[in-house]
């Protein structure tokens, strides 16, 4: 309570305190009549029972939903070879540098190096350069969109899941842990993510296509 509170309760009591003194005297005032007060009925509040699950979870690649793991092997497969083309783009691209480096010592040493050859190998570091960040933004995007078409329905099919798993137990609000700040513990009982991925995962083997949300 803070101060200004506690000045305003304590001033209360002593005035109901002197009014009791007071009528006790000669003289005194009848004490004024106070209506009663009007019992009311009290409003309804509704029952709650909230669990916590933990989203991040659903991709853990052993313990979490088959399905997620299934789809992110199955996206990451298709794009297996842009990647690997990626990778070698890169390793050449990190090369380079030493060759270039190297040549240009030799030919300061006199070992006969024409300068269009060190000037090829400048050329041909500047045109990957270029070559492997326009197809990085390409793969990126293309990944991308490719994911979303994947999961999306996945997404939607856990959605639904989850609120089928939360009415079947009565549970009225579901706080996700991975998403809302400042949930730092839950209680093993409030915590319902092993056993909703246990269920999910007995309903929906992870080779069971998913139906694409309209």
């Amino acid at each position: 309570m803070n101060r200004n509170r506690f000045l305003a309760a304590f001033t209360f009591t002593a005035t109901i305190a002197v009014s009791t003194t007071s009528a006790q005297g000669p003289g005194a005032q009848p004490k004024p009549q106070i209506p009663p007060v009007t019992q009311t009925s009290a409003a309804a509040v509704p029952v709650s029972k909230v669990a916590v699950i933990f989203s991040e979870a659903f991709q853990d690649p052993k313990t979490g939903i088959a399905r997620f793991i299934a789809t992110l092997t199955k996206l990451n497969g298709e794009f297996a070879d842009r990647q690997k083309k990626l990778d070698d783009m890169a390793a050449k691209i990190k090369q380079l540098p030493d060759e270039i480096t190297n040549l240009q010592q030799q030919a300061a040493k006199g070992t006969p190096i024409a300068p269009q050859t060190i000037q090829a190998k400048i050329d041909q570091l500047d045109q990957l350069k270029k070559q492997g960040q326009r197809e990085t933004e390409d793969a990126q995007a293309a990944y991308e969109r490719r994911r979303q078409e994947l999961f999306l329905p996945l997404q939607d099919d856990v959605g639904k899941a989850l609120d089928a798993f939360a009415k079947a137990r009565g549970i009225t609000m579901i706080l996700d842990g991975s998403q809302v700040q400042g949930i730092l513990y839950a209680a093993d009982g409030l915590d319902v993510t092993k056993v909703f991925i246990s269920e999910y995962n007995a309903k929906n083997p992870a080779t069971a296509a998913v139906t694409p949300a309209k």
